[in-house]
């Protein structure tokens, strides 16, 4: 017979309080996440209020943005330069400008291209329909005779003419080829055989000129001169519209060099400042004042008020440690960086999150959420925050000089950039080995991938 005792076993558990969670949620969200929580959360809990939201301030009447030494009392992480008067309000200016925007669609640039030509009300319909049919390429989703059963087949291949005809060139086609073609067509200067060049675009990628201009019955430099004007049109006229693969973000930080020093800026315009409502914080006191022998309802009203001006101050709290938490591995990563933010993209050094976790004496994946999804500006544009963590390569050279992936990148990027002719992926190589950082010929051929720069056969 089994008998069942009581036993007393010791184990650590770690239990993680709502603060806690909502802390660490915090940490994690970008800027306009940001903004949306706040939302949320003032909607749902009367005792937080908006004091002040600077992003529905006109520039004229904005206040200067806050710096590290401004924005917190903390005196301990400060040293930077401050800034005021009129040189804050520029930068201010510039901050704001950094913010990308959505662009323009293929089909809203068709559409208003359209509206501009004197056709009549029928081929207007049936334009405003072939563009709309059109996907990101600039090609038909729906065949066109399936699309406009029915309509005037001569009246459709006219409208059809006339919308290939606007900008982008090459555009409500069946494919790649058709959009050369017709881009060929509507050049005023194209050289003789351009046309007929087309149908041996593989031999032109792959370079065989020889070949192809024995086919074509030319030279060997005309069909060089073909090669150069058919590199110049856009076998998918729509993808300069596509915006699928970009992402549109506002930089949570701005790094502006002054004097020689680096300031780090906190975009403040996108968090509202908040506060606890006056009202809940008068009903919350009345206990104090006396009242000893207030009633039930009394009493859960004040403790309503009381639950909910903690959760407040606990949600202003999550903030304050979040953009603390930021400007403190901001700072870092500009000590660590120093090279970049004063030279550019070509000097990023190899940074891991470990280094910037030691120098704050916190844990990786602390800085990890706080890097995460968050953006920087520079003087050199816009970089995630984890762009400037990067892997290292080591150096050839007798120093033992250590180079980073993306530094790395942008040296192959400067080179076939500043090529005055079309170098092979092993002569990048070899130029790389001389500049003692030593990649193998398919490492060189990643990196340049990765970089959307064609091979020297495309390019």
């Amino acid at each position: 017979m089994q008998l069942q005792r009581p036993a007393f076993i010791q184990e650590q558990r770690l239990k993680m309080s709502p603060q806690l969670y909502q802390s660490i949620k915090m940490m994690e969200l970008p800027i306009v996440d940001l903004r949306e929580k706040i939302e949320e959360e003032v909607e749902r809990n009367p005792a937080l209020e908006v004091v002040e939201d600077h992003s529905t301030v006109s520039l004229d009447g904005a206040s200067p943005p806050k710096e590290e030494d401004d924005y917190f009392e903390v005196t301990s992480d400060s040293g930077f330069v401050r800034r005021g008067g009129n040189e804050a309000m520029e930068e201010q200016y510039k901050f704001i400008e950094g913010a990308l925007s959505r662009p323009e669609t293929l089909q809203e640039h068709l559409l208003w291209n359209l509206r501009l030509e004197p056709v009549d009300e029928e081929s207007r319909r049936i334009g405003e329909r072939l563009i709309q049919n059109l996907d990101a390429d600039g090609f038909h989703k729906e065949p066109v005779e399936l699309l406009l059963k029915g309509e005037d087949p001569e009246k459709v291949r006219e409208t059809i003419k006339l919308v290939q005809s606007l900008d982008p060139p090459g555009a409500c086609t069946t494919g790649f080829r058709e959009s050369l073609l017709v881009q060929t067509r509507l050049l005023a200067d194209a050289p003789p055989g351009m046309e007929e060049a087309l149908d041996y675009l593989e031999l032109l990628e792959k370079g065989k000129i020889a070949e192809a201009a024995r086919k074509l019955g030319r030279t060997q430099e005309e069909i060089g001169i073909i090669l150069e004007r058919i590199r110049e049109l856009s076998p998918f006229p729509g993808r300069r519209f596509d915006s699928a693969d970009t992402r549109y973000v506002v930089p949570d930080v701005q790094i502006v060099r002054k004097e020689g020093e680096f300031v780090i800026v906190l975009n403040e315009e996108e968090i509202p400042v908040l506060g606890i409502n006056p009202f809940f914080m008068k009903i919350s006191d009345k206990k104090e004042k006396g009242r000893k022998n207030a009633d039930t309802a009394g009493k859960k009203i004040r403790d309503f008020a009381r639950e909910n001006i903690k959760e407040a101050r606990w949600f202003i709290q999550s903030i304050n440690q979040r953009n603390h938490t930021l400007l403190r591995v901001s700072r870092a990563i500009v000590e660590f960086q120093r090279p970049f933010f004063v030279n550019g993209p070509k000097y990023l050094e190899p940074l891991t999150l470990r280094d910037i976790a030691q120098e704050l004496g916190v844990h990786e994946t602390t800085v990890s959420r706080t890097a995460n999804g968050k953006y920087m500006q520079t003087e050199w544009g816009i970089f995630e925050i984890r762009y400037f963590f990067t892997n290292s390569i080591s150096g050839a050279g007798s120093g033992g000089s250590r180079y980073s992936k993306e530094g790395v990148k942008e040296i192959i990027r400067e080179l076939i950039s500043g090529e005055d002719r079309r170098i092979p992926d092993q002569e990048i190589s070899d130029m790389l080995a001389k500049r003692g950082i030593s990649i193998a010929r398919r490492t060189v051929a990643k990196y340049r991938s990765e970089l959307n720069l064609g091979s020297s056969y495309s390019r």
